[in-house]
């Protein structure tokens, strides 16, 4: 078990409310096998640094669909501006992960290429995202420094290309599909702080159920884009990827992270 007790998550009723629509969206719940793996002590300092990558690259795929799909050449400019500390921090090994806690936000007003539907919702709902995974990236961080868990370089798993490995190749069915990625990306997220609260200590649990009543609406914004761009029912689409999703979750996998499958024996 991670920490030193167990504890109960605060707001049983509220987080339940929160849990029926991600558990009514996702097509399986994490596999008690992974759960019993994760919250082993020895797997903290790996739970923690890849949870830590995993805030980072959904702000990052946000930034990507914001500066492909919807705002001008300096408006994507300002958007790599201001992932630059992160990523010369994670990727690179560069500056202090404190200076991260007085980075400065997003330095202009984001402005569309061109007049689309979606063009300023997709903005809208993205930048609000970015900001909220970058300032839980620099949470975990807090939460490692406190834990003595060092930051270090870890591969990736199969859980994100598993799924972009079949997104359509053609616009708009490209982005439609990447968007419905997106929202399974980050039902998982949340559906795996839940799964982890009931069995870490008070600190890390607390911490898990903050990042869950932040992030759990965030599924639901990648539908709702993916269905304004569809411009009608995506229904087959999400029942897709859903099986796909499930797929990754439930099948055994030889290597363990954040979005990991089941443990193989």
């Amino acid at each position: 078990m991670i920490g030193s007790r167990r504890t109960k998550p605060e707001g049983t009723q509220i987080l339940q409310t929160l849990l029926a629509p991600i558990h009514r969206f996702l097509h399986c719940q994490t596999p008690a096998a992974w759960v019993t793996e994760a919250t082993k002590p020895e797997h903290l300092e790996l739970v923690l640094i890849d949870h830590l990558i995993c805030e980072l690259k959904a702000a990052q795929s946000a930034m990507y669909l914001i500066r492909k799909y919807a705002v001008d050449e300096a408006s994507g400019t300002a958007l790599l501006a201001w992932l630059k500390p992160y990523e010369d921090f994670a990727y690179r090994r560069q500056g202090d992960w404190r200076e991260l806690g007085r980075a400065g936000g997003l330095a202009k007003t984001m402005l569309p290429r061109k007049p689309t539907p979606y063009s300023q919702e997709l903005i809208d709902k993205m930048v609000m995202l970015i900001k909220e995974e970058l300032h839980h990236f620099y949470q975990v961080l807090e939460v490692m420094d406190k834990r003595q868990v060092a930051y270090r370089n870890i591969t990736s798993g199969r859980y994100a290309s598993g799924l972009l490995r079949h997104v359509r190749t053609y616009e708009p069915e490209t982005l439609i599909d990447k968007l419905i990625c997106g929202a399974y990306i980050e039902a998982r997220s949340c559906e795996r702080f839940a799964a982890l609260a009931p069995h870490v200590d008070a600190d890390l649990a607390r911490f898990y159920i903050s990042l869950l009543r932040s992030e759990a609406r965030h599924f639901e914004d990648y539908l709702e884009l993916a269905e304004q761009i569809a411009g009608g029912d995506i229904s087959e689409r999400v029942h897709f990827f859903g099986a796909v999703e499930a797929e990754l979750i439930e099948s055994a996998d030889s290597e363990f992270r954040f979005h990991s499958g089941r443990p193989a024996l």
